[in-house]
């Protein structure tokens, strides 16, 4: 079975503590970078440069709400944060 390059792109972005933190924030349901602030300790340019990285990656997408923008995670991004939930149980 050969795998793509996508899918080592995903894993490896999804490997850093901080960024898997968000993708399992927005497992629970759509988050603007506010909100993300509050529940992660992080900057909120720090938190925008990861969502930058996990949407470019597939597993994040954003869709503007206002003055604001929600994150919420791509289908890719539920099947990613499920199978880590998995191994790690």
């Amino acid at each position: 079975m050969e795998i793509r390059e996508s899918v080592f792109k995903q894993l490896k972005t999804a490997s850093v503590p901080s960024k898997f933190k968000i993708l399992r924030l927005l497992a629970d349901g759509p988050h603007c970078v506010c909100d993300l602030t509050l529940h992660t300790k992080l900057s909120q340019t720090l938190i925008s440069h990861h969502l930058a990285d996990l949407s470019a990656s597939g597993l994040v997408a954003s869709e503007k709400n206002g003055a604001f923008v929600d994150y919420s995670l791509t289908d890719k991004g539920r099947t990613l944060v499920l199978a880590i939930q998995v191994l790690n149980s």
